[in-house]
């Protein structure tokens, strides 16, 4: 990913409504959307002054890439602690109103970069200001080259999904299922899993998050596969619920019950809407059929360079929902002692409402 002019501009427009004349950004995340630097170690300075250019400031490891990722910043580099070139970083700014992301930093951090920041001259030093969520904000509506690394992960996504579930016999453990979706997309483009994938057999499938175990699979129950392919920095997120062999008699009433709940929010959703009233939608499909207290988390949330991003969709967000937004859907209900379905989709938000990235066929029963 190569950073873009836009993106600084989306950042300098809303310092003015922050109240300060700067950012300083240290979320990784941020630091790459905004300058297209992937390095592990760095700091931006965004001015609001458009005349002023931004500054990357990184170690000696990284000055070469960041010149060929960010070369519309400038580049500054970082040696010894931070006490010896942090005022050098932020002293020609003068005394203006530097904005820190304070969701990002520890406390730790923070008091290191307050008492270095007390050692510049009264007359000099910047006032450090609270500014969260101005980069995640922007962030949440995503542009076109955004859009097609997205596709791509979810196209990665697909294709080792299918893979796994052509492949897989009863027997094989679902910390052998995990590998081999991972296997598969890493040898197919994935520069890696956006997470470690979910496979949950049985009534560990009970347990949204469930880690994959070194337990076999056995033929007839259901299995919750959580996936996602992450691609150019970019993440998918997919799950699907399938059963080796015969299922039982449980499986079709509550696959049908949650796939009833994702069709309808997939239909219904449409900008402008509240993230609580779009899990409503899918809500209310599963509290009616009697399974509400089983359905027990959000229905979906945004993704982008991070696998959880703005919106939320769940019972408590206030979040709006835009056009341009890339959220998932993803009803589930889940039964202790029995398993698990959950079903998600991944796609974009337009006028039009939900368009969905992910391909795979819903359940897909493999026998």
């Amino acid at each position: 990913m190569t950073s873009t002019p836009g993106r600084v501009q989306r950042i300098r427009e809303r310092l003015s409504e922050a109240n300060v004349d700067a950012l300083l950004i240290s979320n990784p995340h941020n630091r790459r959307y905004a300058s297209g630097f992937n390095g592990s170690n760095g700091w931006l300075v965004i001015p609001a002054d458009g005349a002023r250019a931004p500054i990357l400031a990184t170690d000696f490891r990284y000055m070469e890439q960041a010149a060929q990722e960010s070369p519309e910043f400038e580049i500054v580099q970082m040696q010894g602690e931070m006490q010896t070139w942090w005022e050098a970083l932020v002293r020609p700014l003068g005394r203006i109103r530097l904005g820190f992301e304070s969701c990002d930093l520890t406390v730790a951090a923070h008091k290191q970069l307050r008492d270095v920041n007390a050692k510049i001259p009264a007359s000099q030093r910047p006032a450090l200001v609270q500014s969260d969520k101005i980069v995640e904000s922007i962030r949440a509506i995503k542009d076109e080259p955004e859009l097609d690394m997205l596709r791509c992960a979810a196209k990665l996504t697909d294709d080792a999904f299918a893979h796994v579930a052509t492949a897989m016999e009863p027997g094989w453990t679902e910390t052998g299922v995990s590998w081999e979706i991972e296997q598969y997309a890493r040898d197919h483009g994935a520069e890696a899993m956006a997470f470690e994938s979910i496979v949950a057999a049985g009534p560990w499938g009970a347990r949204p998050h469930a880690r994959p175990r070194d337990e076999a699979i056995r033929e007839g129950e259901p299995i919750v596969i959580d996936m996602g392919a992450r691609f150019s920095g970019y993440c998918a997120d997919m799950t699907r619920t399938i059963v080796l062999g015969e299922h039982d008699e449980h499986f079709p009433r509550i696959y049908d019950i949650v796939l009833a709940a994702h069709e309808i929010a997939a239909q219904m959703i449409e900008p402008g809407m509240s993230g609580k009233d779009a899990d409503q939608l899918a809500r209310q499909v599963i509290t009616d059929a009697g399974y509400g207290e089983q359905f027990g988390h959000g229905l979906g949330h945004g993704v982008g360079l991070q696998i959880h991003e703005t919106p939320h969709l769940g019972i408590t967000s206030t979040d709006t929902l835009e056009p341009g937004m890339v959220i998932t859907i993803e009803p589930g209900i889940y039964l202790p002692d029995w398993g698990g379905v959950r079903i998600e989709d991944m796609g974009l938000l337009d006028e039009q409402g939900f368009h969905s990235f992910t391909g795979t066929p819903k359940l897909r029963m493999v026998s």
